[in-house]
């Protein structure tokens, strides 16, 4: 029996707690099981894992194999954990090994996030912003799909590495084909945004929300209180 273990980070409201994307490959009967609390779309991940694996000239391990999202009682959604679990699979199998990092054959300060396509490429995930802002504060590096290396790099931009395909970050992993740091945002990308140079912010320059924006004007123009409500896992929010 192999084990091997990664790390991510799950989304549950304004927090986003660390998870280790435990995998075990024992012998037996061919069977793909993951457990941890997992959602309908954390479920569904076996076969995209499968596909992307194959798809990407690995063998997948005949036999049993088990993933465990740590801790046990914490939601986990989306489809953030693909990655994660099939790095486990390769790093369990024994076909890629983890270098360059400390402890944990490479993977201890590492956190891995993307969905994956049935090819291998990496999809873009929700929520990276705020995983971006907890891995800062510890020390971690980020693996992210290249679609959302904007969003992290906002927070963390030395540490974070984005790649476009399964492929690219078994290369960082192993030390072959090591990712580069993302750079920086620029202090100029938003220059021409409304206030950038001194101009005074306007609601006329807010499409839509014409519900909000009235509610604003009578607030201001009758001093009267507002309540904003954020709805916890949700992008919605509430003026009372």
């Amino acid at each position: 029996m192999s084990v091997a273990r990664v790390a991510c980070r799950a989304l549950v409201g304004l927090q986003a707690p660390l998870v280790h994307v435990e995998v075990s490959l024992a012998s037996g009967l061919p069977a793909f099981c993951i457990v941890g609390l997992p959602a309908t779309v954390v479920k569904e991940s076996k076969e995209r894992v499968r596909a992307a694996l194959l798809n990407s000239r690995f063998e997948f391990p005949a036999g049993r194999i088990t993933v465990n999202l740590a801790p046990a009682d914490l939601p986990k959604e989306g489809g953030r954990f693909d990655l994660p679990i099939a790095l486990g699979i390769l790093i369990a199998s024994g076909q890629i090994r983890p270098r360059g990092a400390r402890g944990g054959g490479g993977c201890e300060t590492r956190e891995f996030y993307g969905e994956l396509g049935l090819t291998g490429e990496l999809k873009p995930v929700r929520g990276l912003l705020l995983a971006a802002a907890h891995a800062q504060q510890q020390g971690h590096e980020l693996v992210v799909p290249r679609a959302n290396a904007a969003e992290a790099c906002v927070v963390a931009p030395e540490r974070v590495r984005a790649a476009g395909h399964l492929l690219e970050v078994c290369g960082h992993l192993s030390g072959a084909a090591p990712l580069r740091a993302c750079a920086p945002p620029r202090g100029d990308e938003n220059r021409d945004a409304p206030g950038a140079r001194g101009a005074p912010l306007d609601l006329a320059d807010v499409r839509g929300q014409l519900m909000p924006k009235r509610a604003l004007v009578i607030a201001a123009a009758g001093g009267h209180s507002l309540l904003k409500l954020f709805i916890i896992g949700t992008e919605c929010v509430e003026i009372l």
